[in-house]
């Protein structure tokens, strides 16, 4: 009987899940202080924003504009974190979608909605797939997620 070679060698861990959840970690953390420094303003100023979103015929100024805050500052926040990620996700695309509708319709791609787009996907993106770094894993939702995992390995 002649033995599996596979077998008495050490299996042996990739490090590109660890990799993967590093990169996704630096990710909600540098597109969560972007969030946090376009929201801030706002939430320090929420007057002056509204000024600046009737202006822009923006509907409910105030609202929105305390809307807007709260979605880029706890938005910002929870990616950091990783806290609810697919709402923060989902809530920053929205802000971004809006942003683009009411302020860049017909602007170019350079120098017009560029960063708008980049961060609402990049946003939604992460709040699907923010790695395992996050608050949300040590949640019960993340534990159900993990154990469903370890089943499908051990399997």
């Amino acid at each position: 009987m002649t033995e599996n070679p596979t077998e008495s060698v050490p299996r042996q861990r990739s490090i590109a899940p660890h990799v993967s959840d590093l990169t996704a970690l630096l990710g909600r953390i540098v597109v969560g202080v972007v969030f946090i420094a376009h929201g801030l303003p706002k939430a320090m100023n929420p007057e002056g924003t509204a000024q600046g979103f009737a202006a822009m015929g923006i509907p409910f100024p105030t609202f929105s504009a305390l809307l807007g805050a709260v979605i880029e500052v706890g938005g910002g926040l929870a990616l950091i974190i990783g806290l609810a990620l697919p709402l923060a996700g989902l809530a920053l695309a929205f802000m971004m979608a809006n942003a683009y509708y009411f302020v860049h319709v017909g602007d170019p791609l350079v120098g017009g909605y560029e960063l708008v787009l980049v961060l609402g996907a990049t946003a939604l993106a992460l709040g699907f797939s923010g790695g395992r770094y996050s608050l949300d894993r040590l949640l019960p939702w993340g534990r159900r997620g993990r154990s469903r995992a370890a089943e499908a390995v051990s399997a």
